[in-house]
C-alpha cells in the first residue's frame, strides 16, 4: 500500500500555478489572474484571503519593473508566497 499525503485542491491548484511561474511557463499577470479566481477555502479566516490579494498585487507591480527594483524583490514575495501557503496549508490538512 502506498501512502498518499493529504492534499486540498485549492493547495493544489495554487502550486502548480506557482511552480508554472517560477518555471516561466506562466507569467505574473497570468499567475495573479489565475490565483485570484481560486476561491478561498472556508477553512481560512479571511486575514488569509486580504494577506494573499496583498502579495498578488505586490507580485503584480514587481512585473511592471526589470530585475530586482528597490521597492519590491521578486525574491522576498516568492518567499512571502511559500510561507503564505506553508500557513494555509497548517490549517487546511490534518497533521
Amino acid at each position: 500500500m502506498t501512502f498518499t499525503p493529504p492534499h486540498d485542491p485549492f493547495l493544489d491548484a495554487l502550486r502548480e500555478a506557482t511552480a508554472a511561474r517560477q518555471a516561466g511557463t506562466l507569467g505574473t499577470a497570468a499567475f495573479c489572474a489565475r490565483v485570484r479566481t481560486l476561491p478561498l477555502p472556508p477553512a481560512l479566516p479571511p486575514a488569509f484571503g486580504q494577506v494573499l490579494a496583498d502579495l498578488l498585487d505586490r507580485m503584480e507591480s514587481s512585473a511592471l519593473f526589470s530585475g530586482e527594483s528597490c521597492s519590491f524583490s521578486e525574491i522576498d514575495l516568492d518567499a512571502a508566497l511559500q510561507t503564505w501557503i506553508e500557513r494555509a496549508q497548517m490549517r487546511l490538512l490534518p497533521s
